[in-house]
């Protein structure tokens, strides 16, 4: 496996919810899809290159789809040999996006044909990113401090 490798899918995912939330209402789930739509044209990517999903679901109710692990596994078992995540709905790594997007969907793919699966780390890896990070909090903080 090398380290460096183009992806031939793109997944976005975003944390979950469920999805009983959005039917009453909350705009979230248009929020994430937006989000991803516009990361998707911004790569200048075609649809069927970029998928949005969503990850950390618990209990027995329907969370918003389609489930982040079972699209790793479906895209592996369709062939895809070459995948890549980002959580673009988290600024900083975490549980979630270490363990469950790193290794455990990293798991699936390669459990059902996949060979090369990136995590793409989140904002927090490096300096221009914790500056945004650092400017938001600024002008939030305005006023307070």
């Amino acid at each position: 496996m090398s380290s460096r490798f183009e992806p031939e899918i793109i997944i976005a995912s975003f944390h979950g919810m469920p999805a009983d939330t959005a039917n009453k209402g909350d705009p979230y789930c248009v929020h994430c899809r937006r989000t991803g739509e516009l990361i998707r044209m911004r790569l200048g990517l075609p649809t069927q290159k970029f998928v949005v999903t969503f990850q950390s679901r618990f209990g027995s109710a329907e969370w918003l789809k389609p489930y982040t692990d079972e699209a790793v596994k479906r895209l592996a078992a369709s062939g895809v040999k070459r995948l890549a995540v980002v959580t673009p709905g988290f600024s900083v790594d975490c549980l979630e996006t270490i363990e469950e997007i790193g290794r455990e969907n990293a798991g699936y793919f390669y459990a059902a044909g996949g060979e090369e699966f990136a995590r793409i780390a989140c904002l927090n890896d490096g300096d221009g990113g914790i500056r945004v990070i650092e400017a938001i909090v600024l002008r939030e903080l305005q006023g307070w401090i």
